[in-house]
Parts: C-alpha cells; sequence; structure tokens
C-alpha cells in the first residue's frame, strides 16, 4: 500500500490516522503541495489522481483519491478496529459529525482556496486569516453543541471513529492559524485524548518524512 500526500494535509492527516489505526503497513510518497508550483499538478501525479490533490492511496491495481473515500474502503477491507459502530443510527451520526469537518469546515480553508484568496482575489495574509477563522469557528460552533450530547472519552462515546480522525486534523490547523479555542472545550479535550493514542501519535504532521521544522 502506498500513501501518496503531504505532511500539513488535513486529508492525507486522516488517512495516516487511520492507517495506524489498523496497525496497517504502508509507503508514505511525498507530494509537496507548494514547491516548483506544487507537485500536485505534475503530470506523473496527475495520472494518479487528476484532482490535483492529495491523499491518493494505492492498493495494488486499486487507486483512490478522497480521504473519506479510502478511510471507508480500509475500514471493510480491514474491519478490525472498526472505525464506525454498528449501530445505523449511531453510525450515521458519526458520519456527520465527519462530513461537517471534511465538507463543510476544510474545503473553504484548503491550500488551493488560500492561493486564490491571495492571488486572484488579492487578499492580505490577515483578510485570510479572517476568512479562515469565520469558517472554522463557524463550523466548530455547531460540533461543540454536538459533542456536548454525544461524547465521552472521544466524540461519540469511548471508542474512537471517523468523527475523531476527521476532528484532529481540522484542530491541528486551527491551531496553525491562531484560531483562539478556548470556548471550545469539548473539541480541545477530545483532540487531547486522540493525541494520547499511539496511531495518533505516529500521524502527527511533525512526525512525518517531509516534515519542515
Amino acid at each position: 500500500m502506498k500513501l501518496y500526500g503531504y505532511w500539513r494535509s488535513s486529508a492525507a492527516y486522516r488517512v495516516r490516522i487511520a492507517l495506524h489505526l489498523k496497525a496497517l503497513e504502508f509507503e508514505s510518497i511525498p507530494v509537496h503541495l507548494v514547491k516548483d508550483g506544487g507537485e500536485q499538478h505534475k503530470d506523473s501525479y496527475t495520472h494518479l489522481n487528476p484532482t490535483h490533490l492529495v491523499p491518493t492511496f494505492v492498493d495494488d491495481d486499486v487507486v483512490l483519491h478522497q480521504s473519506i473515500a479510502i478511510i471507508e474502503y480500509l475500514d471493510e477491507k480491514f474491519p478490525e478496529t472498526a472505525i464506525y459502530p454498528k449501530d445505523i443510527v449511531a453510525k450515521a451520526k458519526v458520519k456527520a459529525l465527519a462530513l461537517d469537518v471534511a465538507c463543510e469546515i476544510h474545503p473553504v480553508n484548503n491550500l488551493r482556496v488560500q492561493q486564490y484568496l491571495a492571488k486572484q482575489l488579492s487578499l492580505q495574509e490577515s483578510d485570510k486569516l479572517t476568512w479562515s477563522h469565520h469558517w472554522m469557528k463557524l463550523g466548530f460552533q455547531a460540533i461543540e453543541k454536538q459533542l456536548e450530547v454525544n461524547a465521552g472519552k472521544y466524540c461519540f462515546g469511548d471508542n474512537i471513529s471517523m468523527a475523531d480522525i476527521c476532528l484532529v486534523p481540522q484542530v491541528y490547523n486551527a491551531y496553525r492559524f491562531n484560531l483562539d479555542m478556548n470556548e471550545f472545550p469539548n473539541i480541545c479535550r477530545i483532540t487531547e485524548n486522540c493525541n494520547q493514542h499511539a496511531a495518533f501519535v505516529a500521524a502527527l504532521p511533525e512526525n512525518q518524512n517531509d516534515a519542515q521544522h
């Protein structure tokens, strides 16, 4: 198995967490999203992933992109250490919270959006930061309310799920962008709990071979 990604990519971060949770061996192949205009735009990479995004996951002749799809593929192929509860209602709630991150917060703050704001709309760094803070804060406010009802040690009870896998990388981004997280005590508590787990530690951006310190 091969995972093409970038150390600070939230989506690649999610897949790394899932792979480590399932104790699966994989080759990590860096795709630098900034150097030389972005290696994700090179023909050799876009042949694998025409979206010009990371991650891309390769398992023999299976080539997948989109982190949620990759993780669900892994969960079905390697059902040990399941990332979804078996109950259909609980599973739907876990997926909904995960998608609150993956569909509502992350896409409007990712690198290509940031680059568009700067290059095409001529936004200054302070304006870009205001943009990022607005969308992250709005999303976290909704998630915090859900966690007040559903959380245990993790997002849903005391078992790690897809919701945690998506939440932790987004919180990492929030700290990168200096968002004040004090109004989100459940999010912070759950993130701290996750980051004590070996799989989350192994998946940390700073612990990747292509990390730039």
